[in-house]
């Protein structure tokens, strides 16, 4: 259990909340003295949780002892968290067990078929850490021959760092997206896998590199994986603009990543030219 990280985290969620997201009956008892800063005090999560006040204060400053599943379903309810913040709340009191620390599974000798299998989509396969740990000849050919890099190099975060916006970059508007998205993963892999050292290297290198990336790791920004539009800057193709899609696979902690172009469109043109394909 991670005493410090699991107090920082109900302390954020508190106070990122809004006074009218709980009961009236919660926020505003008889006698209660006007609100002078932002989200829900700490005896307002407490009632709405059922548990004690000097409980939940414990709790926020790294004193009590390990909540059971019971109170922390409680919580996620009285916090408004998500699926993905409720399982981020349970690893970080202990209650789901972390990874064996730096070593990495195999991968599957199905999950390379199903790259072969992708012909003209590009696709690569990801662990928790974001290394690239396979993938296919079309996302070589869009993105870069990860085979010629160095192991250390073959990391999708890292790829971000050291090309910047030659490789790719975010629509306008959404620049932070990425780096945010990155937080959110690391974040849930650093609690899976509390003993990883690469992986603590590699979060404090984007945190000084990103201030967007920083500031996702410090809210305990954990959400799902979305679909990402990105921009991609091709050498012989010129910018395509394609969607980014990152699935689970099944049975283990890696993902697919996919890109793919909407149909009809110059992107999904170039996609086609570029495996030597009928768009």
């Amino acid at each position: 259990m991670s005493r410090g990280d699991l107090a920082d985290f109900l302390r954020r969620r508190r106070e990122a909340l809004r006074p009218d997201q709980v009961p009236a009956s919660v926020t505003h008892p008889p006698g209660r003295r006007a609100r002078r800063t932002p989200g829900l005090r700490r005896e307002e999560v407490a009632a709405s949780a059922g548990v004690s006040v000097s409980y939940y204060e414990r709790l926020e400053q790294a004193r009590a002892p390990r909540p059971s599943p019971e109170v922390l379903a409680a919580l996620g309810t009285a916090l408004r968290l998500t699926a993905a913040e409720r399982e981020h709340l349970a690893r970080l009191a202990g209650q789901v067990p972390p990874g064996t620390g730096t070593d990495r599974e195999p991968v599957p000798a199905d999950a390379r078929r199903l790259l072969d299998r992708l012909g003209p989509i590009p696709a690569y396969l990801v662990d928790e850490r974001q290394d690239i740990v396979a993938w296919n000849g079309a996302s070589a050919a869009l993105i870069t021959d990860f085979g010629l890099l160095p192991a250390e190099e073959r990391n999708t975060v890292r790829l971000s760092i050291r090309r910047g916006g030659t490789l790719c970059s975010a629509p306008a508007g959404a620049e932070g997206e990425f780096a945010r998205q990155f937080a959110a993963q690391l974040r849930a892999a650093g609690v899976r896998h509390p003993g990883d050292r690469a992986l603590g290297e590699l979060v404090n290198e984007l945190a000084a590199h990103s201030p967007d990336f920083a500031a996702g790791w410090r809210d305990h920004d954990v959400r799902p994986i979305p679909t990402l539009r990105k921009h991609l800057h091709h050498p012989e193709l010129g910018e395509l603009e394609l969607d980014c899609q990152t699935l689970l696979l099944p049975g283990t902690d890696l993902r697919l990543v996919l890109y793919t172009a909407e149909p009809g469109s110059p992107s999904a043109t170039a996609l086609a030219r570029l495996a030597g394909v009928s768009p």
